[in-house]
C-alpha cells in the first residue's frame, strides 16, 4: 500500500500527466482533420505514464481513455517499430539496444 504523503504526490503527478495529455490532444489536431505526429506520440506517452501510475492513486477513477493491457502492449509495439525505423539506439550507459532481440 502506498503511504498517504506519497499517494498525495502521486495524485498530483497523475493529474498533471492527464492535464498535459489533454492539452496535447487539443494541440495535435491540425487543419483538414490531420494530426501532428510528434504531439500525438507525446500525448500517448503521457497517457501511458498516467495509466502506469493510476493504481497507486487511491480512490481515483480510471483514466478517461482506453487503458487496458492489450492496448498498452500494442502501443509499445508501435513505439518499438517507430524507434527501429529511426536507426540504432544506445541506452544511457552507451550499450547498444538490439531491437531484433
Amino acid at each position: 500500500m502506498t503511504s498517504p504523503p506519497r499517494a498525495q504526490e502521486y495524485a498530483k503527478v497523475y493529474d498533471e500527466l492527464l492535464g498535459a495529455a489533454a492539452r496535447l490532444d487539443m494541440l495535435r489536431r491540425l487543419e483538414g482533420g490531420s494530426v501532428d505526429a510528434h504531439a500525438t506520440a507525446a500525448m500517448h506517452g503521457l497517457r501511458f505514464a498516467a495509466t502506469i501510475l493510476w493504481p497507486t492513486v487511491p480512490n481515483t477513477p480510471p483514466p478517461g481513455y482506453r487503458h487496458d493491457s492489450e492496448h498498452l502492449l500494442q502501443l509499445t509495439a508501435n513505439w518499438r517499430e517507430a524507434a527501429r525505423e529511426l536507426g540504432d539506439w544506445w541506452d544511457e550507459h552507451g550499450i547498444f539496444v538490439d531491437f531484433e532481440a
